[in-house]
């Protein structure tokens, strides 16, 4: 890693250390957070990380559906025609 000097307003200083607090998690890693959402609005994610991500959030989220599945093609098509994809 690189170390980086940030200058925050006090409202945001004292923001990130509550969120940090609750969270349990450094300010530092809010911080790193916060830019990763920045770098992904643009763009700037190459497809290794995508797999990564994609591979970590597989399997966390329940859909209580419990036939998904199998039938995942006759649940998603339609949501898929309602959007316009």
């Amino acid at each position: 890693m690189i170390r980086t000097q940030v200058q925050l307003t006090e409202e945001q200083y004292a923001a990130l250390k509550k969120i940090g607090a609750s969270k349990k998690i450094s300010m530092a890693e809010l911080i790193r957070l916060g830019v990763e959402q920045v770098l992904a609005a643009n763009g700037n994610i190459d497809e290794q990380e995508r797999i990564q991500r994609a591979l970590k959030a597989a399997g966390r989220f329940r859909s209580g559906i419990k036939d998904l599945s199998h039938n995942h093609d006759a649940y998603l098509i339609p949501v898929t025609r309602k959007r316009g994809v």
